[in-house]
């Protein structure tokens, strides 16, 4: 371990695009192993975004307002010039299938290459929640599904709102 990293701090990053029910039970639980949670909110070039940046980091503010040691972060960077300039040395991936597998095993090796210094932590996902992906919840929310299982009501509401202007 570097001598000037915190070993208590992680970084989950993610677009959260929106966060779902499965993106807060994964920081609920590492914010009881880590000393310090950032959530690293994202962009991907290779996605198109439903909110804004900002607005993602407000919404996922909001509902992890409860959570002390839960710090919510925009970045536009690569993540592991993220994780190196938080101060951390610990990146937090949720795995929900063996599909996520793949892409997250060669995402693990890229930054290893790009940062030797910075580890790549995997928390399983609950299987009430393995099924929930931003992109499932965005065409439930298009073709006017019931969203209150998947996302808090901040979140859904925002969706709605969102959604309401695609049709």
């Amino acid at each position: 371990m570097q001598k000037n990293k915190a070993p208590g701090i992680a970084v989950y990053p993610g677009t959260f695009d929106p966060v779902h029910f499965g993106h807060l039970d994964l920081i609920e639980r590492a914010a009881r192993v880590f000393d310090t949670l950032l959530v690293g909110v994202g962009i991907n070039p290779d996605k198109k975004t439903l909110f804004s940046l900002k607005e993602r980091v407000d919404l996922i503010r909001k509902t992890t307002a409860h959570l002390s040691n839960v710090k919510v972060l925009p970045f536009t960077n690569l993540v592991v010039h993220f994780v190196r300039d938080s101060g951390a040395n610990i990146i937090l991936r949720g795995m929900r299938t063996t599909s996520d597998l793949d892409y997250e095993f060669t995402m693990s090796l890229a930054n290893m290459a790009l940062d030797p210094g910075i580890e790549t932590v995997f928390l399983l996902a609950r299987d009430i929640y393995s099924h929930l992906s931003s992109s499932l919840l965005k065409q439930v929310a298009c073709l006017g599904g019931d969203l209150s299982k998947f996302l808090p009501d901040t979140v859904c509401q925002a969706m709605l709102k969102k959604t309401a202007r695609l049709k």
